[in-house]
């Protein structure tokens, strides 16, 4: 059962945010115990899927990353909302460092650049964001890396063709078979799971684990 709240724990929420909202606290009946318990468990069962699912498909992934960062190439994320945040997450790993200090890795975020995002969203259509960032910095060879849940976004679809056109490898992290992104990636790794905050779970998890990966394999882990 949820735990009630007695007036004195009230009155400390009170001068904060006023009286109407401490009456909403006190009214609260979810079982905060049974939501942690059950979220927790979705997790599980998502890691566990997709750990069973994917283990060729990060294979393959990682062994095109590794050929790319050989050849002098880079790798290039992009993606929308909470996968923006992956993409600059992930590049900034690789860039920098994951685990240890170590020779950088060839890595960036088309979502950080405000100004080309606001230029290219200005005059070109928001559609164009990320696609015209991969025609201007982008080369045979380079990896273009997609992040999306729904696999629809019309900027990140536009990425992926750009890309194609212009031979990069093109790979995607996205979920519900891949929506529009499955017949642009040369590697898709599909999360087994229709919840968005699992998707996005696994979706850092995989790329956190592609960072790690890509050291030992590029032996610059020693």
């Amino acid at each position: 059962m949820a735990k009630r709240l007695e007036p004195h724990d009230l009155e400390k929420w009170e001068p904060v945010f006023g009286k109407d909202h401490a009456q909403a606290i006190e009214d609260m009946t979810v079982d905060l115990a049974a939501f942690f318990k059950a979220e927790f468990a979705e997790h599980h069962d998502v890691a566990r899927r997709t750990e069973a699912a994917l283990s060729g498909a990060f294979a393959g992934l990682v062994g095109a990353c590794v050929t790319s960062i050989r050849a002098g190439g880079k790798l290039m994320f992009f993606g929308n909302g909470g996968s923006a945040g992956d993409a600059q997450h992930l590049a900034t790993e690789l860039t920098i460092r994951y685990k240890k200090s170590r020779a950088p890795i060839a890595a960036l975020a088309l979502t950080t650049d405000t100004s080309a995002l606001t230029a290219a969203g200005n005059d070109l259509g928001f559609e164009q964001i990320f696609a015209r960032q991969i025609e201007a910095l982008g080369k045979a060879g380079d990896v273009a890396i997609a992040i999306s849940t729904s696999g629809k976004s019309p900027n990140v679809i536009a990425a992926l063709r750009q890309a194609k056109a212009m031979r990069l490898i093109t790979a995607a992290l996205g979920s519900k078979g891949g929506g529009d992104m499955a017949g642009l990636a040369d590697h898709l790794l599909v999360v087994p799971s229709d919840t968005t905050a699992r998707i996005q779970e696994m979706h850092i998890t995989l790329g956190q684990m592609l960072c790690g990966a890509l050291e030992i394999e590029l032996g610059l882990t020693s």
